[in-house]
């Protein structure tokens, strides 16, 4: 009897333990504390756990805790962590501090240069020598390490400016859908630095953020848009808005996918912010795939070689154990690497799928097919083949713009920067059909002002998408291309008929042909005519679309949010470029002017935005 009391007895008590370890859910929102914006992609960890969850695009979040466990810490880049006690609460809500951004400035006498390191009150000063940078002496100088010296590589960018109508009557160019240029602004901007002006694209500042334009009808696969109003940084200007929107096409329907992932893991990629980041990212997409899309990987260092042949969509743990796999040391044979993954992609490749390459590197090719003329051959010879490129670029110090934009714009692809999780989700989660299936290759874009309203234009940003006039009807010259469900946004800045301005500079009469006016033109109410043309993905023949605008002005508080929002954008790239143009653009016009332009945000791309022109003046330069 004592022995079943016993037994009874231990048993309550393992029951009553289990119980006082029970679980409890915790629910909240995380929010700016400087303008209660919403964060989503916090992380929300238990502490001296590995349990952790993030907020949604809404900012909130749910995590169930164990009992015995009391603190939750949140995490999010460009923000102090913060630590919070549970005690007997189950909706916790909790606000960020943005970081005091370290920021620099260079200072060059006739003997050396020096860095001058500015972290709210506190002041370091460091030396370059010999390429390197001396460590401050501090009290925490311990915090501060030596750096290399910086080798990043952006291709120079020279400003479009005023052409006469007169003498220029057409403006063509490519599309661009790349956004790679925003996210490595933002990364600059986190780290309390002002981005190299040749680091600013502002077409693909533009087109980072989607657009609200309405669906294409029929069977062609995008709708035109245009809006024209002043030009919200010269009272006596015009700015006109193009808008492009892709046919939107549901995962489903999508045609089946012969994916190669091509990795750089040589020695380069080793930091944080490249191979490991790199992994997170490549398993999102993993998590993506459907039982008919098939990858392969291809990793490259000192040489090339296949760690995984093609994959189902459905065998996603084999997909990730073979990503975990992964590890970085070695040269960079770059060119090897293209080589092997067009090989691979030719040898699996799916009629009428969609067939690949998806490169992730930060560009610092060494060995083999090194420089850009060599890339861009290389890229060009095999670009016929039906096979596609998405460049994805990872790191700083020794990220390689340049190459990484000339692989993307050679090879029929896409190019975007990842420097966290949340633009890896966006990239290959919340715009997967955009960025992974082309609905539209070769798009070129040509413009015909009427010189009886348009005395002069400026198409802003596309320096390097810029088409000579006869490339448009030449189906032999390359453009770019176009992702089921990507805009397109393209803005020109046009100065009227009558409008005096430093901006135009006469040029003198020919003297053996005259361009002439038609007579019509002169009472035409037509602005321009807008021409696009495109092909198909597989196909080799461009179709045609024309359209006419009509010199029709809307008072800018009426225009859509749609041209606020991509002028308040262009606004603030100009600012950053120190642009000629910028006019009386300033960082309190851009805010205003976005702030009421943010229209539907979904997941916080525009709130960001925001935060990042506030926080812009603060700024040192590189």
């Amino acid at each position: 009897m004592k022995n079943l009391i016993l037994f009874i007895a231990i048993i309550a008590f393992q029951v009553n333990g289990f119980t006082a370890h029970g679980e409890k859910t915790i629910t909240g929102t995380v929010t700016d504390a400087t303008d209660g914006s919403i964060l989503p992609g916090v992380s929300v960890l238990i502490k001296n756990t590995a349990n952790k969850t993030a907020t949604d695009h809404s900012g909130h979040y749910t995590i169930r805790i164990p009992d015995h466990l009391s603190v939750l810490i949140f995490t999010y880049g460009g923000y102090e962590t913060k630590e919070v006690k549970i005690n007997n609460r189950t909706i916790i809500n909790v606000t960020l501090q943005p970081e005091i951004p370290i920021l620099y400035e260079e200072v060059e006498d006739e003997y050396n240069k020096s860095l001058i390191f500015h972290q709210g009150k506190h002041k370091l000063v460091g030396r370059y020598q010999n390429h390197l940078m001396a460590m401050p002496s501090m009290a925490y100088e311990s915090d501060w390490k030596v750096q290399n010296f910086n080798t990043e590589g952006y291709t120079t960018i020279h400003e479009n400016e005023f052409l006469t109508t007169s003498n220029n009557p057409l403006s063509t160019f490519s599309i661009d859908v790349d956004a790679a240029s925003y996210s490595n602004m933002r990364r600059f901007i986190n780290n309390g630095q002002k981005p190299p002006k040749d680091a600013i694209r502002i077409e693909e500042m533009i087109n980072y953020f989607d657009y609200d334009y309405p669906q294409p009808k029929n069977q062609v696969p995008f709708s035109i848009n245009t809006e024209l109003s002043a030009c919200p940084w010269n009272d006596n200007h015009l700015l006109l808005h193009i808008g492009l929107q892709g046919k939107e096409i549901a995962t489903d329907n999508l045609p089946a996918s012969n994916l190669i992932f091509l990795k750089d893991v040589s020695g380069s990629m080793s930091s944080d912010n490249k191979l490991p980041l790199l992994k997170s990212a490549f398993k999102m997409l993993a998590k993506k795939l459907r039982p008919n899309d098939h990858v392969s990987i291809v990793v490259y260092a000192g040489a090339a070689g296949l760690v995984l042949p093609p994959t189902p969509g459905s065998e996603k743990e084999t997909i990730i154990r073979a990503l975990d796999r992964l590890s970085a040391g070695g040269s960079t044979a770059g060119g090897a690497g293209l080589k092997l993954a067009y090989k691979t992609a030719q040898t699996h490749f799916v009629e009428d799928g969609n067939n690949r390459i998806i490169l992730a590197t930060d560009g610092d090719f060494n060995i083999g097919a090194s420089s850009n003329a060599e890339m861009e051959r290389l890229i060009e010879s095999e670009r016929e083949k039906g096979i596609f490129m998405t460049v994805l670029g990872f790191g700083m110090g020794n990220y390689k713009d340049d190459k990484m934009e000339i692989i993307a714009d050679k090879g029929n692809g896409n190019y975007a920067y990842i420097d966290n999780l949340q633009e890896a989700r966006k990239v290959l989660v919340n715009e997967f059909g955009g960025t992974l299936f082309t609905i539209a290759k070769d798009v070129k874009m040509q413009v015909e002002f009427n010189p009886a309203h348009v005395q002069a234009y400026r198409l802003i940003g596309y320096e390097n998408r810029k088409l000579k006039s006869e490339d448009f009807n030449n189906d032999k010259k390359d453009a770019g291309e176009l992702g089921a469900g990507h805009t397109v946004t393209a803005l020109y800045e046009i100065i009227p008929v009558g409008v005096k301005s430093d901006f135009i500079h006469p040029i003198d009469d020919l003297k053996y042909q005259k361009n002439k006016t038609k007579p019509a033109v002169g009472t035409s109410k037509e602005l321009l005519t807008l021409k696009l043309r495109y092909k198909e993905p597989d196909g080799t023949k461009s179709k045609l679309i024309t359209t006419v605008v009509q010199n029709k002005v809307v008072e800018l508080q009426n225009t859509s949010d749609n041209f606020r929002w991509s002028a308040a954008v262009a606004g603030f790239g100009m600012l950053l470029r120190e642009s000629t143009f910028k006019g009386d653009t300033s960082i309190k016009s851009v805010l205003q002017m976005a702030r009421h332009a943010k229209g539907e945000d979904q997941f916080g791309y525009r709130i960001e935005f925001i935060r990042l022109v506030g926080s812009s003046g603060f700024l040192a330069s590189r």
